[in-house]
C-alpha cells in the first residue's frame, strides 16, 4: 500500500484529503506544521509528499528543500498561492506538481499515481506504462495487451489504470466507486461488478490478473502465470 505525507494547517482541508486518499487505499500520514513534516520524513519512506507552502515552523518550501536534499520522493504543493511567480519558484526548489486551491480531489489524486508511476520506473521511454502484458498510452488512451490493441470504453479504461496504479493491493468496491467514478457518485455493487466484467473480457487472457477477493472487492495480481 502506497503511503502519503500530507502537511497541511488548515484542518478542514486537511481531514477531508486524508479521509479521500484513505478511501481509495492509500495510507497517509497529516500534520499541520512544517517541523513535523521533516521528522516524519525523516523516520518513514513515503512514496509522495503533499505540502502546503503557508504553515507553522518550516514553511512548505523550506520542508521541500530539507526533503530534497536528502530523499527521492515526488513532491506535490497544495497552495492557495496561485501566482506566477509562486509557481514558477515551486518548480525551481524541486517540486513535481503544483497544485493551487481550490482544488478537485479526484484531480490530485491522478497526479499522485501519475507520479508514483514515474517515480518507481513504469513509464517507458516514449511515455506508456508498462506492467504484465499490458501496456497503456496515456496520452492516446490506448490499450494493448502482448501487443495487441484492445478497446475499452472509458470507465473500463479508468478501471484498469486504477488496478495498475494499487497492483497487488485488495481494493474494496467502494474505494473502486469514489476511485473510477466519484465520491458524489451513489453507485451499487453490481455497478462495479458490471464495469469488471466486462474490462475482464476486453482483456482477453490477461484478464486473470482481476481476482476477486470473496464479500470485499478486487485486487490485481501482477506477475505472468
Amino acid at each position: 500500500m502506497y503511503r502519503i505525507l500530507l502537511a497541511e494547517d488548515e484542518v478542514t482541508l486537511r481531514e477531508v484529503v486524508e479521509v479521500f486518499f484513505r478511501k481509495n487505499g492509500f495510507e497517509i500520514d497529516a500534520v499541520d506544521n512544517g517541523n513535523d513534516a521533516c521528522s516524519l520524513a525523516d523516520r518513514q519512506k513515503y512514496d509522495v509528499v503533499i505540502l502546503d507552502i503557508m504553515m507553522p515552523g518550516k514553511d512548505g518550501k523550506e520542508v521541500c528543500r530539507h526533503i530534497r536534499s536528502k530523499y527521492d520522493v515526488p513532491i506535490i504543493f497544495l497552495t492557495a498561492l496561485g501566482d506566477e511567480c509562486d509557481i514558477i519558484s515551486g518548480y525551481e526548489i524541486g517540486a513535481d506538481e503544483y497544485v493551487t486551491k481550490p482544488f478537485s480531489t479526484k484531480v490530485l489524486l491522478m497526479k499522485v499515481n501519475a507520479l508514483i508511476r514515474r517515480y518507481r520506473g513504469l513509464l517507458s521511454k516514449n511515455g506508456c506504462l508498462v506492467t504484465d502484458e499490458i501496456t497503456i498510452d496515456p496520452a492516446r488512451h490506448l490499450v494493448s495487451v502482448n501487443g495487441k490493441t484492445i478497446n475499452l470504453a472509458p470507465k473500463e479504461y479508468d478501471l484498469l489504470l486504477m488496478f495498475i496504479d494499487h497492483k497487488d493491493i485488495v481494493l474494496t468496491r467502494d474505494q473502486i466507486l469514489d476511485n473510477a467514478w466519484n465520491s458524489d457518485f451513489e453507485g451499487y455493487d453490481r455497478t462495479v461488478d458490471s464495469h469488471i466484467k466486462k474490462l475482464r473480457k476486453a482483456l482477453g487472457k490477461a484478464g486473470y490478473h482481476i481476482e476477486t477477493v470473496i464479500k470485499t472487492g478486487y485486487v490485481w495480481k501482477s506477475g505472468n502465470r
